[in-house]
């Protein structure tokens, strides 16, 4: 019960699958507390960059702005989750601020305008660790980095982060392609046994895209699930992207099989982040992975499409399961 069979018989657990993609749909919907505290001779090109990229787009996202000036010390609501500092010259005022956030233990990025001299003044000025001052003459790369930070350190909070804030989509989704990629890559490195790691790896792969669908506020109901398990299940999908994407194979075996489940899953993620910033739905993106796989399984030399081997459900398609690499590419 609950499972799913591809080509090589190998069982994914559907309702594994299913429970992390309504986990993703309630991490999303968690509240999100911001505060913004500006300094008074703050640049306005940058002002005016976060106020646009912060517009939370449900009302679960709240927003706490403050002005940091000389002698008042702002108070942080209660459970603040994050703070925003936007400096100016980091003077006396934003330093006071910055004080009063780190006694809360609420995660701080400080933000602002200059190269890597002014990140490294204020700093200094602040107290602040430099990898939590974020400084560019271009206000757009500020807010693109912030949202780097941003994923990185509210590792609970990203899916509601990016469901809430657009500008934290393509952050939130491109870690979840990496980290995947990197999980499919020692899977596929270290397990000995041909085909034992590809439930692991399938598993991984819709988990990893069902998360840049909820990053997308993408519905994820059971259907779409189940769309997904099909196309990706039995790796088919994977070995034909890995094919297109790998350029450079190692000798060894081992080396191998991590590459082509890293770039296998790395392709495959890419792709989902460029359809959904092109406006695409999850449908959509799980029609183009059907045609992937159908133009590969036309490719396949004649004999073997005519041999008795096992196929893959991808759809309504019956694919011939390819057995020159293995089931990771071995």
């Amino acid at each position: 019960m609950g499972l799913i069979k591809g080509g090589m018989g190998l069982p994914v657990d559907v309702r594994d699958v299913t429970r992390s993609g309504s986990r993703y749909t309630e991490e999303r919907e968690l509240p999100v507390r911001v505060a913004v505290y500006v300094e008074v001779d703050a640049p306005d090109p940058l002002i005016d960059e976060l106020r646009e990229a912060l517009r939370p787009r449900t009302a679960r996202a709240s927003l706490q702005i403050e002005v940091a000036e000389l002698g008042q010390t702002p108070s942080l609501a209660p459970l603040t989750d994050v703070a925003i500092a936007i400096a100016g010259t980091g003077n006396v005022g934003l330093q006071q601020a910055v004080a009063s956030i780190r006694q809360a233990r609420v995660p701080l990025v400080v933000t602002g305008i200059g190269d890597g001299v002014r990140s490294r003044e204020l700093a200094d000025a602040l107290g602040q660790p430099t990898d939590d001052v974020i400084v560019s003459y271009d206000p757009v790369e500020v807010i693109e980095r912030v949202g780097s930070w941003l994923s990185d350190t509210l590792g609970t909070k990203r899916l509601a982060l990016a469901h809430n804030f657009a500008f934290m989509r393509r952050a939130v989704a491109e870690d979840a392609v990496k980290t995947t990629a990197w999980q499919n890559a020692l899977v596929g490195t270290v397990t000995p046994i041909a085909g034992a790691d590809m439930p692991i790896m399938t598993a991984n792969q819709v988990k990893m895209l069902l998360q840049i669908a909820a990053a997308y506020g993408e519905p994820l109901g059971m259907e779409r699930v189940k769309e997904l398990l099909a196309v990706v299940g039995g790796g088919y999908l994977m070995r034909t992207i890995a094919r297109q994407a790998l350029t450079v194979v190692p000798v060894l075996g081992w080396a191998i099989k991590g590459g082509v489940a890293y770039t296998g899953t790395l392709a495959m993620g890419k792709t989902a982040v460029q359809y959904f910033e092109d406006g695409s739905d999850l449908g959509q993106l799980i029609a183009h992975y059907k045609g992937v796989v159908a133009e590969a399984a036309t490719k396949v030399p004649k004999r073997r499409r005519t041999a008795s081997l096992p196929v893959e459900e991808v759809g309504q398609m019956a694919l011939p399961v390819d057995e020159g690499t293995g089931p990771a590419g071995e």
